[in-house]
């Protein structure tokens, strides 16, 4: 029988497109899907959005759409993100969904049959930030006491969950399931939490009309936290009259989530559930924040970071190891650029990228393009190679990914410094390609099978990429037991460097740049301006002569524009992105043409062009419908 693993992530709000909060968790979640799945498990996966409650009525309310068409614009910038980072969950629910609807109404029927669902008058310090009511002795200053959002009261009729009543057979399972919260630290603020006293929860709303309307009474719909977190067993079909996934995979292994929501998940998670006669999740693991300016990212805030550009320049696999190696699983970490292009280029373009070069080239060199023709029993790179190997397992299963990762970067020390050692070139110069040459090089190339293999999960296109180059079969791309690269086997082709090292000083330049072509296209929506400040501004129609790219970035192309004035006026404009220089001559755009000139990466700007910005950033030029002469004026 397969060994089962069903892992979680939280649902994600869809009030606002992804960040790294979000892209963080997901990728910890499928490194560990990958993971066990390479070890033999059948795994489960899990995703998806929440998309009820009040920060989506109100978000949507303010961009002048219902609710339902902002959670289908937003959830598809996260299927869109989630193919980028090349995640592999095996469903996404949507809490709009029926199925999850109908596995709400079950969780309910059985609360309210076990008797701990009642209905009164409830009045509280309310923050649609978190969704959720605050004592007021736990206030900050008047504010939520979790982000420092704005509170309002409220007093409403509503339905209560006897919380209160569970307060013993909880602090009696965390007695009994010291492991149910990691890491430790979390689980003694849950316990205490619970030891300060439980008050009956608030479940249900009736001045919010955007959510699950409660069953039997539709002047109520269901509160969030109920709604949301049913949904990792209404994926499974709970409440459905198909219950065979939910009976192969509750109860779920792990539940991964930020620590801001670990009360809701480790208290009224387990008491919902309790009170429905249905089995807890084994365990729950609350992770750090990704800070920046040594403060939590947050939409308030204005500090969240979207490193879709990082993905745009280096691929997926570079971000996922930096979020695996650059945290430590269950604290804080800072994410910064300079962070990780210092990673990007020490451990992946330095460490991964030249010794793999460095033992490839030998080996096709020495051998014709083969894997040796014999293969090595013990050496000392053997025993390095095994000796990573078990401290990688140990920390893949105990969560400690940057334990793990810094296991195989030993091992890819280990070759670099067998190669110094053994000096191959020295013994095919003395001895052509001989029985010892070819042990020392088979020892090389098993053990980048074995890197490749564990990196698998965190890297999966670069682990593809080596596994091409070496002649390995299904079962050596999943196993760590040594010797299993097969003998005189060809090797693949030279297919490039596996990470090209960048110029820092390029890369932050082009940085510099997005962020001064950012400001120069935004304005603050709360500064309104007048008509006299309003016709300072000129904006003629212009018609792009030249376009080419700027050298070194990736984002600016350099225009020679028509404006009527005799002479072409050169405009640097961030849309190397979205077009090709070739598709830009002849196009008529819209230029501010009294803009103060700028520099960007040496080349001056005299102008600004308008262009859309679509959700996931990418933008869309705004050109006249007709043909219009250069130097025509905008109003």
């Amino acid at each position: 029988m397969a060994r089962i693993f069903y892992i979680t992530t939280p649902i994600y709000y869809v009030n606002d497109l992804p960040h790294i909060g979000h892209m963080y968790t997901t990728v910890v979640a499928d490194v560990l899907a990958r993971f066990k799945r390479m070890r033999g498990f059948e795994v489960f996966f899990l995703t998806g959005t929440d998309e009820h409650g009040q920060k989506i009525e109100r978000a949507a309310r303010e961009q002048g759409i219902p609710p339902q068409a902002l959670a289908d614009q937003v959830v598809g910038r996260y299927h869109e993100l989630w193919r980028e980072l090349a995640i592999t969950h095996d469903d996404f629910i949507r809490t709009t969904q029926e199925r999850h609807k109908a596995g709400v109404r079950e969780l309910i029927r059985r609360m309210s049959e076990a008797g701990d669902i009642y209905k009164a008058s409830y009045e509280g310090w309310y923050c649609s930030g978190c969704e959720s009511f605050y004592p007021e002795t736990q206030l900050k200053d008047g504010r939520c006491p979790d982000f420092g959002h704005p509170v309002e009261r409220l007093a409403e009729e509503s339905y209560f969950f006897r919380l209160s009543a569970y307060q013993e057979k909880l602090l009696a399972f965390y007695r009994e399931n010291p492991d149910f919260v990691r890491p430790a630290s979390r689980f003694n603020e849950v316990v205490r939490f619970v030891e300060g006293g439980l008050k009956d929860l608030s479940i249900s709303r009736a001045s919010l009309r955007w959510g699950i309307p409660w069953p039997g009474d539709d002047r109520h719909v269901v509160y969030v936290w109920v709604d949301a977190l049913t949904n990792y067993i209404s994926a499974l079909g709970f409440g459905s009259e198909n219950q065979d996934r939910f009976q192969r995979f509750w109860p779920a292994d792990l539940h991964l989530v930020g620590k801001d929501i670990l009360r809701f998940h480790c208290v009224y998670w387990p008491a919902f559930l309790m009170s429905a006669g249905l089995p807890l999740p084994k365990q729950v693991f609350g992770h750090g924040w990704w800070l920046k300016d040594e403060k939590k990212m947050s939409k308030s805030l204005g500090n969240v970071v979207r490193p879709d550009y990082l993905i745009g320049q280096f691929g997926a696999d570079p971000l996922r190891y930096f979020f695996l190696r650059e945290m430590t699983f269950g604290q804080d970490a800072s994410f910064s650029d300079e962070g990780f292009l210092s990673r990007y280029n020490a451990d992946l373009a330095n460490g991964l990228g030249n010794t793999f070069a460095r033992v490839m080239a030998m080996a096709r060199r020495y051998f014709d393009g083969k894997t040796p023709p014999e293969a090595c029993g013990e050496s000392t790179l053997r025993a390095k190679a095994e000796e990573a190997v078990a401290r990688y397992l140990e920390s893949m299963e105990g969560y400690e990914f940057h334990r793990a990762l810094e296991a195989v970067w030993e091992l890819l020390s280990a070759v670099d410094g067998y190669v110094t050692e053994k000096a191959p070139w020295g013994i095919f110069k003395a001895e052509g390609a001989s029985g010892r040459l070819s042990r020392i090089m088979y020892n090389c190339l098993e053990s980048l099978r074995l890197v490749a293999v564990m990196i698998s999960p965190v890297m999966p296109g670069t682990a593809d990429k080596v596994f091409d180059a070496l002649p390995t079969d299904d079962a050596g791309k999943k196993q760590l037991a040594w010797g299993m690269l097969p003998v005189s086997a060809a090797l693949g082709p030279d297919q490039g460097p596996l990470f090209p090292k960048v110029d820092d000083k390029a890369f932050f330049a082009e940085v510099k740049v997005s962020e001064q072509v950012s400001e120069q296209g935004s304005t603050q929506q709360s500064e309104l301006v007048s008509i006299e400040e309003f016709a300072r501004i000129k904006l003629v129609v212009g018609k792009v002569v030249t376009a080419e790219r700027v050298p070194k970035s990736k984002k600016l192309v350099r225009l020679e524009v028509d404006l009527g004035e005799g002479q072409p006026r050169q405009i640097v404009a961030g849309i190397g992105g979205s077009y090709q220089p070739e598709e830009l001559v002849g196009k008529l755009i819209v230029v501010v043409a009294n803009l103060k000139p700028a520099t960007l990466m040496g080349v001056e700007s005299r102008g600004m062009l308008l262009a859309a910005t679509l959700p996931d950033g990418s933008p869309v030029l705004l050109t006249p419908e007709k043909d219009v002469p250069p130097g025509a004026g905008v109003k």
